[in-house]
């Protein structure tokens, strides 16, 4: 075992771990790798210095046939952006070769490290299991994700389990129907009937 192993072994991840990425490429001959980031603004992969990494879900709980250890940590050197790519530089990572053996790798880091959001602006994350309720008190259901339709977001919502048989709800996640995201009491009020 060498000692890159060794610290690999060693990492705890943190319970916070949040997905913001995928690494598609080497980039350059010096061992940067390229990443396609899940935001159109992958602000979390700069507020970070480690990086959290799980092996592609097809290969996971499979032997991966690589000369290069697949670290469950990178520490970054440098990031910057590269057109709707992130690039960046990890101690970990030597050359190219074992830039492209990280390829699909799943790129995760601490929910606590993300820059802090402006009052009116969310994490999806965050918006992902609050309770949807519309002005009458009735509930809607709970936030199973979001949609980027470009202009804004849409939030995807499951129906309580009372109605098994309804289908999911899509609400636009912009003012005109959104009167209040209370993190406080996971609860997003919104201007929507149930009959919508």
């Amino acid at each position: 075992m060498t000692a890159a192993d060794a610290a690999s072994a060693d990492v705890v991840w943190p319970e916070d771990a949040v997905e913001v990425g995928r690494i598609v490429d080497a980039f350059g001959v010096k061992g940067w790798i390229k990443i396609e980031p899940f935001s159109p603004d992958p602000q979390a992969l700069f507020s970070s210095r480690r990086w959290f990494l799980s092996a592609p879900q097809a290969q996971q709980g499979t032997r991966r046939e690589s000369a290069v250890a697949w670290p469950s940590v990178l520490r970054i050197a440098e990031v910057r952006e590269h057109g709707e790519m992130v690039v960046a530089r990890a101690a970990e990572i030597a050359d190219r070769d074992a830039a492209r053996a990280l390829r699909g790798g799943r790129v995760f880091v601490s929910r606590a490290s993300f820059p802090t959001a402006d009052p009116d602006e969310f994490y999806w994350v965050d918006l992902i299991g609050l309770q949807v309720v519309n002005r009458q008190g009735e509930v809607l259901g709970t936030v199973a994700g979001l949609l980027d339709t470009g202009p804004h977001s849409v939030l995807r919502i499951t129906p309580p389990s009372n109605e098994a048989e309804a289908d999911e709800r899509l609400v636009p996640f912009v003012a005109a129907y959104i009167d209040e995201v209370n993190m406080n009491e996971q609860r997003i009020t919104v201007d929507w009937g149930v009959d919508y």
